[in-house]
Parts: structure tokens; C-alpha cells; sequence
């Protein structure tokens, strides 16, 4: 990769992810509005996504870079669950996914300030839960692990013991499409249009 770049997340996994992709970058976090009225969750993302690519490549110290923005969500037959509430949010989440399939959808917005060079596209993965009981249910809760994720829970972490099977990107469902971004990454370097 021969550009400098920015990651418009504070996201400890989204680091993670492209560390490990081998892209080095600096961080500033946006602080787009994130709100959104009802629009699919692939609308949502994108759009988030992009607006927090801009926040970012508004600012002074951004000329230059391509600006790496993200926004994931959580939906469940079209609802979008994003983090929970308080404890019943939590609990609720937690039950609706129980025995069933949902999506995580990731977009991804690449902008190259000043210039505007814009690409912005989504991954989605399905994610299958197997039946929790109701005491899983409440220990997981407990656990707190999902207070701050989107759908109320992480894959990575104690959750993961509860996904029988997930069809797409794994780390997608963690928070960054990384095969899909190698892709749209070389192509936004390599072909110069919007």
C-alpha cells in the first residue's frame, strides 16, 4: 500500500483488523452524528460510514490521507438492534437472537482528502445462534461483555461458544470486512474514479 492513512475509529478490533492486514495508520476519531431515521440496515451503514469519513477529512491534519471510516449493525428480521439500553435492552437483544439467524452488516467508506476521491460499499455475513436457555441468557447479560456492541454481543469473546455456524466474513461480524476492504482498497488505489 503506498498511501498514508486514518482510521476514523476508536474500535480496538477495527485497530486489530488492519494491523493485521499489514496497512499502517494514525488514528482520529469522528464524532459524526450517528443518528439515522428508517432506512435498511445497508442504507444505515453506508451512510454512517460516509459521514464519518467526512467529519474526519475535514480536518486540517487529514490532507493527504485516505480516511478509513466504518459503521456496524446488528439486524434482526429488518430491526435494527443496536447497543443495548440498559439491562432489559440487554436481555431482550440476547432472546430475540437466541435459535435463530441475524445479519451484521459493516460499510466502509475510503476518502482521500482533499481530493474527495470517494468509495464507499457494505459487507453483510449471517450470523446462526443455537437455543440459549433463560440461565444463559441472564449469565450472559451478567457478563457485561455486550454493554457496548452493537446486537448486545461480541463473537470474539465469550459469545462465540454460542454461534453454531456464520455464512460470509468472519470479521465482518467483529467489525471490518477485511477481505472485502483488501479488494476495494487495491481498486480505489489503482483506478482513480469516484
Amino acid at each position: 500500500m503506498n498511501k498514508e492513512y486514518i482510521l476514523a475509529s476508536g474500535s480496538p478490533r477495527r485497530k486489530e483488523i488492519l494491523t493485521r492486514l499489514g496497512i499502517a495508520f494514525k488514528i482520529l476519531v469522528s464524532e459524526a452524528d450517528e443518528s439515522h431515521g428508517e432506512l435498511p440496515p445497508e442504507e444505515i451503514v453506508l451512510m454512517l460510514s460516509r459521514r464519518k469519513a467526512e467529519a474526519v477529512a475535514a480536518i486540517p491534519e487529514a490532507a493527504g490521507y485516505v480516511v478509513i471510516a466504518a459503521d456496524t449493525l446488528v439486524a434482526l428480521d429488518g430491526e435494527v438492534l443496536g447497543k443495548p439500553a440498559d439491562r432489559a435492552d440487554y436481555e431482550r437483544m440476547i432472546r430475540a437472537l437466541s435459535g435463530r439467524a441475524h445479519q451484521v452488516y459493516t460499510g466502509v467508506t475510503l476518502l482521500q482528502a482533499p481530493q474527495g476521491k470517494l468509495k464507499s460499499f457494505y459487507e453483510r455475513t449471517d450470523v446462526h445462534v443455537r437455543e440459549l436457555s433463560e440461565a444463559e441468557i441472564r449469565a450472559y447479560v451478567d457478563s457485561g461483555e455486550g454493554d457496548d456492541k452493537a446486537g448486545a454481543y461480541a463473537i470474539q469473546g465469550e459469545f462465540g461458544k454460542y454461534i453454531t455456524a456464520f455464512e460470509g466474513d468472519y470479521d465482518n461480524v467483529v467489525g471490518f470486512p477485511a477481505k472485502r476492504f483488501l479488494k476495494e482498497l487495491e481498486g480505489f488505489e489503482n483506478d482513480g474514479t469516484v
